[in-house]
């Protein structure tokens, strides 16, 4: 290097930026080349980082497709949130914001999804990880829609039900099976069915 060169040096990420970083990497190599391709080293080498940094934040590739899982999950919980702030108070518009919010989060994530929940299939973390996430969803759910209900709540069976329905019909959309919007108009019509029967 000559003298009048520079080395300019790389701008160090935050802890989080580093990890935001890496799970959109890891996303992008998920829909490019499936679960199959993401190694954490293969992650590392694609981010431009060394090996030590993704294991650092991930430990295992099990614990990377759960950051996958996390992070999907987060994003389907705001986008409900936001929703709901923002619907007015009846039974066909809350089931229309809750159908819209988790097909479009979904549509969001392509094919990706359903690869990483493949790939965590029979794992303890991927049980866990649904145990943990999946009930502040229901429980979100059941407070926007209960007053609605005859009885003045709903059970755990509509409560999964209405997981059920949303899970088919937005990976029928995701594949191409429905259009989205189709997909929407049947779970909206399927939680407004569901709650009138409880």
């Amino acid at each position: 290097m000559s003298s009048d060169e520079k080395v300019v040096p790389r701008k160090r990420l935050s802890r989080d930026l580093r990890r935001r970083q890496l799970l959109d990497v890891a996303w992008g190599l998920v829909r490019e080349e499936g679960t199959d391709a993401l190694s954490l080293g293969y992650l590392a080498e694609q981010a431009g980082v060394t090996k030590p940094v993704v294991y650092d934040h991930f430990e295992t590739r099990t614990g990377l497709l759960a950051a996958l899982y996390q992070d999907y999950d987060a994003r389907q919980s705001l986008m409900l949130d936001e929703a709901l702030k923002c619907c007015e108070a009846s039974l066909a518009s809350r089931a229309g914001v809750i159908a819209q919010a988790y097909v479009d989060c979904v549509m969001s994530q392509g094919r990706e999804m359903p690869g990483v929940s493949a790939a965590l299939a029979g794992s303890p973390e991927l049980e866990a990880l649904k145990r943990d996430y999946e009930q502040p969803f229901l429980d979100r759910c059941h407070h926007a829609l209960a007053a609605f209900a005859p009885s003045g709540t709903i059970g755990k069976a509509g409560m999964r039900l209405l997981v059920g329905a949303a899970e088919a019909l937005s990976q029928a959309a995701a594949v191409g099976e429905l259009p989205p919007e189709q997909a929407k108009q049947e779970l909206s019509a399927a939680i407004v069915a569901m709650v009138e029967r409880q």
